[in-house]
């Protein structure tokens, strides 16, 4: 593929997060081939997750494909940057054209990026997962490689005014081993692992943070487990 937008979007994304000092740690990123497909499902909890796990393949030198609902392709200034950045729209009334172009995509040797909880979670925890990033694997006979943010939530999120200028936020991003998942697989066990793997990264992730509430004001990013004020996973808004 001739990439002629995603290499200047992602100087600027290097641009931003070196004006904003931002603490970025990235570990795993050797779990993301080299060459060859991969289904890359990441947890989601902010509006820049997508930059960020984006992020976690640019070591291996990957340009992920990532799946978003199709009105952010309709929308006139971030339409054309994701039609040139070739991700894949995704209609939520109808998604078998998006797996179909998500499966070709795989089967051309791309990675492709999926946030199978489908919206944020306001908890901050990881919800259920759908099952489409691991059919997705399945079909195209890829490694399933779960990945954990954290951070990336303080910067913008649902329910939050944006903070885009903050500066010296500390994000992580892991990479977890890759699942090697077949169509001879139960695509709900496997699913429910894909889950559990990300739970336990986006988990990981929470206890290493190296920052803290400055206040009681300032816990609404913390999930209610770790003493915060996000909602509980079971009333938290699904959308």
């Amino acid at each position: 593929m001739s990439e002629v937008v995603y290499p200047p979007v992602i100087a600027a994304s290097k641009l931003m997060f070196k004006v904003l000092d931002l603490k970025i740690r990235v570990e795993g990123a050797e779990n993301v081939p080299r060459e060859g497909g991969a289904v890359l499902a990441s947890n989601h909890i902010g509006y820049l997750d997508f930059i960020f796990a984006g992020f976690g393949a640019h070591p291996a030198k990957r340009m992920v494909r990532f799946m978003a609902k199709q009105e952010v392709f309709k929308h006139r200034i971030s339409g054309p940057l994701m039609r040139g950045m070739k991700h894949i729209p995704v209609d939520r009334d109808s998604g078998v054209q998006s797996f179909r172009d998500a499966l070709t995509a795989l089967k051309s040797g791309e990675v492709v990026g999926i946030f199978p909880e489908a919206t944020i979670s306001r908890s901050f925890t990881v919800k259920e997962v759908k099952s489409g990033a691991t059919r997705l694997a399945m079909s195209a006979g890829v490694p399933l490689i779960p990945v954990g943010l954290w951070g990336t939530h303080r910067l913008w999120t649902k329910g939050r005014p944006r903070t885009l200028t903050r500066r010296h936020t500390p994000i992580t991003i892991l990479v977890g081993e890759p699942m090697e998942v077949s169509r001879k697989d139960d695509v709900n066990v496997a699913t429910a692992e894909l889950r559990r793997r990300m739970t336990a990264l986006v988990e990981k992730a929470q206890r290493e943070y190296p920052d803290e509430p400055k206040d009681d004001a300032d816990r609404w990013w913390l999930p209610a487990y770790l003493g915060g004020t996000a909602p509980q996973p079971e009333i938290a808004p699904a959308s």
